[in-house]
């Protein structure tokens, strides 16, 4: 094999095969996860609202009307979510959500899992490269797995192109996977504390902290350029990233 992308998820056998280990953090949650469908349409928006347990997320789907359900709360009440009836549960998280999509319905199985942060030691090895969730996985109170993902390959890709332009030719060479590993882990260093931060933030049950974090969040909208950076932020796409696909500005 010139070189084998572990790009199995979290716990990824590639990376265990490696005898690659990781930085691991406890968050002692557990998200439930379903696909429901609601009243109104999502009109192609995610939504994310703050409980006292933790974050309850709706991403949107294809279909208008669809969406999947990430709901981080502690393990004996995700627990007792999961065993709910489905009438009860469609009620239960259409009155979380605050009904900001109308009452809901339960479209297929519900789901569990922990919330664990894992970091791994090393990217890469001679003909071996990380990606994504294999390589980092965080907590998805702001839906960045994916995105932190595709801008490792992105940049895994940009880094075997440019090595081959420059005539060497073995896309297993420890120099360019250094290279790539060198780039991304310092980008993803930073997400990874911000989102520890985030959770700590939208977690407190403090007054004062829930004021100054809702005045923070209506400055910042008001603001275009604040509410860009963030916005590309939340996207993955603030930081140094390859050429392809850094966004254009104005």
């Amino acid at each position: 094999t010139r070189l084998l992308v572990g790009a199995d998820g979290a716990r990824s056998r590639v990376r265990q095969l490696a005898g690659i280990g990781e930085r691991v953090r406890d968050y002692r949650q557990h998200a439930l996860v379903a696909t429901v469908r609601c009243e109104q349409p999502h009109g192609r928006a995610a939504r994310q609202c703050f409980l006292p347990t933790g974050p309850l997320a709706f991403l949107p789907l294809d279909e208008p009307h669809t969406c999947a359900v990430v709901w981080s709360t502690v393990p004996e009440e995700a627990a007792r979510l999961e065993d709910l009836e489905p009438g009860p549960f469609a009620t239960e998280l259409a009155a979380a959500f605050g009904r900001r999509l109308g009452a809901v319905e339960l479209a297929g199985r519900r789901g569990r899992f922990p919330l664990v942060r894992g970091h791994a030691r090393e990217y890469v090895r001679p003909r071996l490269a990380l990606v994504g969730d294999a390589a980092h996985h965080i907590h998805p109170l702001a839906g960045q797995g994916a995105n932190l993902g595709l801008m490792d390959v992105a940049t895994l890709a940009h880094c075997l192109r440019e090595a081959r332009e420059r005539g060497r030719e073995d896309p297993g060479r420890l120099p360019t996977l250094r290279r790539y590993a060198r780039w991304r882990r310092g980008e993803n260093l930073k997400m990874i504390a911000a989102m520890d931060l985030f959770r700590e933030l939208f977690g407190t049950s403090s007054p004062a902290v829930a004021a100054l974090r809702g005045l923070g969040m209506k400055v910042a909208g008001t603001l275009p350029p604040v509410k860009e950076a963030i916005m590309l932020h939340a996207m993955g796409m603030e930081g140094d990233l390859p050429g392809e696909v850094r966004p254009a500005r104005a």
